[in-house]
Formats: C-alpha cells, structure tokens, sequence
C-alpha cells in the first residue's frame, strides 16, 4: 500500500543541496494489516517523509506511491487514499466535534446520507458521543486528538499516517489512542506510525525503520534488530546506531577538512 523508493528530498536549490538533503536515498514499504514505525531524534527526516506521503511536499528524487497513486503525478488520489494524523492537527474553535467531522466528510465528497451513517459508527467506536456537541475551543487535548483521527477516518481510507500523535497527551488519553490505533490494524488498515518513543514502538510496530539526519540506518523488527546489533533491549539499539552514525559523519567531516 505505501512504496517509497530511493526518496531524496531537499530544500535547497543548490547543486551540492542533496549532501545536505531532509531525506537521503529513503526506501521502504508498508503492507495492509501492518504498523510501520518510523523512529528518530528530532530532525532526522520522519515528518518531512509524512508530508511526502500526503502530498503536501514534492518529492526532489524518487517515487513515492500509496495505494498504487504516485505522490507527484497523481496527488488527488494519494488524498482519497490517506488519513493523516498529527500531534498539532488543527480543530476549529468555533465547531463542535459533530460539524467538524462532517465538513471534512463533505470535503471528500460524500453524500449526506452515508457520511452520517460513517460518523455515527465512527463516534461510537472513538467514544466521542459524549462531546459531539462540543466546540473545539471548549475541548480537552484527547477530546481534539480523537476529533482529528475522526476527521481522517471519515472516508474510509486504506492507509492512515500518524505523525507523534501521543505528543502531549497525558497517560491515559495516550493509552487510549494507541489501543484506537491497535484496532485499525486488525481492520487491515495499513499504518505508518512516526514517534521518538521507544515504548510505543515495542508495543505497536510491526516493523520499523531507525531514521538519522534523513538517512536509514536500519530496517526491520524490533526482535530482529536487536539480535543482529547484539543489544537485549531496544533502546540500546536506537542509541548504538545513533552514535555510530555521528561518529562516521564526524570522521568523514575531519577527513574532508583534512
């Protein structure tokens, strides 16, 4: 469902602009009925990949595709195939949690009828009944959270990205969401799942790619990782790859200088 083969992404116009690219030579794919983690520190390329993926960056080498729809030359139907998610998604003030939902199932062009059929079993299921009727600038943190992932389950699509959707979530409203998320997996969604947080990973990803100043550094389980890195937990795998990949980019800098 999502293919992402040899992605170069750069900001910079400049010839020498891919040396110091968001994302370097970026590869991987996502399969129905699978959570894909995407783990890193603080700018190592995972949002600028998820905003590849929906659209709302263009790619400077590769190709990206979801659902079959390349990224570049078919956007629209990326869109109808993709519910993105993330810890900032914006929830209008002045729209209760019923509107909200709706203006969105609107926007993806579905009819009255079965868009309110899609938002009741989707409000039951989030357990949102309970504040339909609330205003966004009245709501709780979790109470938005759930509002946004509502937003972009309400037409239905085959692939979800989730971009540190727990960040600043107390503990049970982040437990909540993680079992919401659980669940979308046994639907046979397919999940790209971003986050720094290790116990997250553990708990959900089926796979995961370890990510750094927009390179891979590795790919694959979390059992699988940590055997081939010899590390009996998990963490110490993220740091050891880390540390390895400072060490070789601070040795390349010293060799170029030299």
């Amino acid at each position: 469902m999502i293919e992402v083969d040899h992605l170069w992404k750069s900001y910079d116009d400049a010839d020498d602009a891919l040396e110091s690219a968001a994302v370097c030579d970026l590869s991987f794919t996502v399969e129905p009925g699978e959570i894909f983690g995407l783990l890193g520190p603080n700018g190592a390329g995972k949002t600028t990949t998820l905003r590849i993926l929906a659209t709302m960056l263009q790619p400077t080498r590769g190709t990206v595709r979801v659902g079959g729809h390349d990224v570049r030359y078919q956007p629209a139907a990326v869109r109808r195939s993709i519910g993105f998610v993330s810890n900032n998604t914006a929830v209008y003030d002045r729209m209760t949690a019923w509107e909200t939902v709706e203006y969105f199932g609107r926007l993806y062009g579905m009819k009255r009828q079965q868009l309110h059929r899609r938002m009741e079993q989707l409000f039951a299921e989030l357990q949102m009944e309970s504040f339909q009727g609330v205003p966004g600038g009245k709501m709780s943190t979790g109470m938005r959270q759930k509002v946004s992932i509502a937003r972009a389950l309400v037409h239905d699509p085959p692939v979800l990205v989730f971009d540190e959707p727990t960040l600043g979530l107390d503990v049970l409203a982040a437990r909540a969401l993680l079992e919401i998320i659980d669940r979308l997996r046994a639907q046979g969604k397919c999940i790209l799942f971003s986050t720094h947080i290790m116990r997250e990973v553990e708990k959900l990803c089926d796979r995961v790619a370890i990510l750094h100043h927009g390179r891979l550094l590795a790919e694959g389980t979390v059992s699988s990782l940590s055997y081939r890195f010899d590390r009996s937990d998990f963490e110490d795998v993220f740091f050891y790859l880390i540390d390895q990949a400072d060490q070789s980019r601070a040795d390349t800098a010293e060799y170029s200088v030299g």
